[in-house]
């Protein structure tokens, strides 16, 4: 009686079917337990300013540099010291610069100084006053409000719980209509957010007589992506 022997590449390729047929962690498996459903949530939260940053400026002229710069520092001295005095926080040198004014004739007509600086109201029922004050120490420039919350970092994790439950939302509708059971989140990935918008609510928050400020109320709004597991 002969003995026959299979050739080794032969044993491998058999057994290689084997594995393949037999194993239950095969690619056809893996594959099977991929996939799920992602789907975009986003919330949002309102929420009131109670905060406002204004920058007020001094615009100089005089007939050379040195004399436009001189007269500027001494008006926007003043002023630093009306917004301090005022209630204004923070407050902080934006920009000075210093140019010549030309005339028709492309001759120099004068030098204008400009001072800017900024600062913060923690109390928006007195950005009017803070306002006010400004101008009346000789400001000639007024930009802002820019309204705020101090605790925004709240009011958008906020946001974001609303934004994944709203993602779970639309995740069992779509389980639901393909017939699927949702499972457990398996990946969220923060498509970030929005700066606070107006909102059409708006309460008036001012001294008597000052410069009308309205703070209103405003939205923060989050958006992330969320993938479900699902069968």
């Amino acid at each position: 009686m002969k003995t026959r022997f299979l050739p080794f590449a032969g044993l491998l390729v058999l057994a290689s079917v084997v594995a393949a047929v037999s194993l239950p962690g095969s690619a056809t498996s893996a594959a099977a337990e991929t996939g799920g459903i992602t789907v975009q949530g986003t919330g949002s939260v309102a929420i009131a300013p109670d905060r406002a940053e204004l920058s007020f400026g001094v615009e100089s002229q005089g007939q050379t540099a040195k004399a436009a710069l001189a007269a500027n520092a001494a008006e926007m001295r003043r002023v630093i010291a009306a917004v301090k005095a005022a209630g204004g926080a923070n407050v902080t040198t934006q920009s000075v610069s210093l140019s010549p004014r030309y005339d028709e004739q492309n001759q120099v007509q004068a030098f204008v100084a400009t001072n800017t600086v900024s600062a913060t109201v923690k109390e928006i029922a007195k950005a009017g006053s803070l306002i006010d004050a400004a101008v009346d120490a000789g400001a000639n420039q007024v930009y802002g409000p820019s309204l705020s919350r101090s605790d925004q970092g709240a009011s958008y994790r906020k946001a974001l719980e609303a934004a994944v439950a709203d993602a779970r939302a639309s995740a069992q509708a779509l389980a639901s209509a393909s017939g699927l059971s949702l499972g457990r989140i398996t990946a969220v990935v923060e498509g970030g957010g929005s700066a606070p918008q107006p909102y059409a609510v708006a309460q008036k928050a001012m001294d008597a007589g000052s410069t009308p400020i309205e703070p209103g109320t405003q939205q923060v709004t989050a958006v992330v992506s969320v993938t479900f597991s699902a069968s």
